[in-house]
């Protein structure tokens, strides 16, 4: 038992490593084959080429308006568009690019009920008018299934713990089912106790 859970996690991490190659490696190594070009990993390198050079170009403003222009045709497809908005936030939540970023910051909520606690996202803020007045809330977004599954509450920034989390870290712990959260997270509003073992204290 010991060696099953030793060798485990470094047999999968070869398994999928060796998949991703293999699948990269698959979009341009039928070319180099049909070419009579048989170079183990050509097809790789040349994929990864590939995707710096698409990021390279659409850096630039022609490829930003070459890429309007075609979100322009898919989001005029009926089926198409809502399967490409949804990849696309997903992929916008990771971006290293902090201004467009679907995730704006990281949160911790009271959730669902007192005593417990839910890490969620903020995407957005609103403006909620009613006759006492405009009040400005955060549109927070909190996973229930990895992260492409969740829930949306609109809070006041009042309610919201603001933890010493980058939204990647955040990512991560989700995606762990909670195993890479740290022992203590620390925050600049106060102390608030969680549990037993995870605490938030205030910042230095």
């Amino acid at each position: 038992m010991t060696g099953c859970v030793i060798l485990f996690p470094i047999a999968m991490t070869f398994y999928i490593t060796w998949w991703f190659f293999r699948f990269v490696d698959g979009f341009f190594s039928p070319i180099y084959t049909h070419l009579g070009i048989n170079v183990f990993g050509l097809g790789f390198i040349t994929s990864i080429i590939f995707i710096f050079m698409v990021g390279v170009f659409m850096s630039s403003w022609l490829g930003a308006s070459v890429l309007g222009l075609g979100e322009w045709f898919i989001k005029k497809m009926p089926l198409v568009r809502h399967i490409y908005s949804a990849s696309k936030q997903i992929s916008a939540a990771i971006s290293p690019d902090q201004s467009s970023r679907a995730f704006k910051e990281v949160i911790i909520l009271r959730h669902p009920r007192i005593g417990e606690y839910a890490i969620g996202f903020i995407t957005s803020t609103v403006i909620l008018r009613s006759s006492a007045g405009d009040e400005e809330l955060s549109c927070v977004y909190v996973p229930t299934n990895h992260l492409y599954l969740g829930d949306i509450f609109l809070m006041s920034k009042n309610d919201v713990i603001r933890p010493n989390l980058s939204v990647r870290e955040a990512i991560e712990i989700v995606l762990s089912g909670g195993m890479s959260i740290p022992q203590i997270i620390s925050t600049v509003e106060g102390i608030t106790v969680l549990d037993d073992n995870v605490r938030i204290g205030k910042s230095p």
